[in-house]
């Protein structure tokens, strides 16, 4: 007959449940009959619950289990261990099983932080590339509105005295007070100049309408731009500013056109 201290050094093995045959009846019957070891099963049991809910980690290779279950079988156990050393052993596998158990925890929870973090970072990106689509929704429903408002009128701008031929096109709308220009065939600016658009009224100076520079083929556009609501045009007109813009326009008007 065995005696309590070598059920308990098998009781590791049977959680494992790698003790089979005869060994395995007789600690199932001991374990029926004694307190201490069947705590201590349930202690085990429970560890090896914990350390099954890491199965998302990283495994060990198979190879490794059977080695370290072989290096069990060959340890002599029972009454050729002395009892401190039995002690020791049963000690290591009490303490083994919840730091394996507490390791695969900490790889889980180190997962599951790492993909928390690139989830907020897509949910970023997806809610910034969700308002710029919106924006560029936003502008093209106003210039669709302006361009299919039953007022809109449309004014060609001309040449005046330029050895150039530019040419621009401003299309308004009193009911909507928003206005857009497109030009064309423009020449560069000079540095810290701008083109500036003005809106000459029936009564009245000429109003600011917006200040812009072409691009390398001569070419501009300003879309869905604000008019002083209440202002009846008159005509358009272009002139060369200081880039920041002034508040009355300079000599010579470069294009010119009139409403109506």
């Amino acid at each position: 007959m065995k005696s309590h201290e070598q059920f308990a050094d098998d009781l590791a093995l049977y959680a494992l449940d790698e003790l089979t045959g005869a060994e395995r009846k007789d600690l199932e019957q001991h374990v029926e009959a004694c307190a201490a070891c069947r705590r201590e099963l349930w202690m085990l049991r429970g560890d090896l619950g914990l350390l099954g809910l890491a199965s998302s980690g990283p495994q060990p290779p198979a190879r490794s289990k059977e080695r370290l279950m072989r290096a069990i079988a060959a340890e002599p156990r029972g009454a050729s261990l002395p009892k401190a050393e039995r002690v020791r052993e049963r000690s290591f596998w009490a303490a083994l099983v919840p730091s394996l158990a507490a390791l695969a925890l900490l790889l889980v929870t180190f997962e599951l932080v790492h993909n928390n973090a690139q989830l907020k970072e897509q949910i970023a990106q997806l809610e910034t590339r969700n308002r710029e689509q919106s924006a560029e929704l936003n502008r093209t429903n106003e210039e669709l509105r302006l361009l299919s408002s039953g007022d809109a009128i449309q004014v060609s701008l001309k040449p005046q005295n330029t050895p150039q031929h530019p040419s621009g096109t401003a299309i308004f709308s009193a009911s909507q007070n928003r206005m857009m220009f497109m030009a064309s065939n423009l020449a560069a600016v000079p540095a810290g100049k701008a083109y500036e658009l003005w809106i000459i009224p029936a009564a009245g100076a000429p109003i600011p309408a917006g200040v812009f520079k072409p691009d390398n083929h001569g070419n501009a556009m300003m879309m869905a731009r604000e008019m002083p609501a209440g202002v009846g045009a008159k005509a358009f007109a272009i002139t060369l500013e200081n880039e920041a813009g002034s508040d009355k326009p300079t000599s010579p008007i470069l294009l010119m056109g009139s409403v109506g």
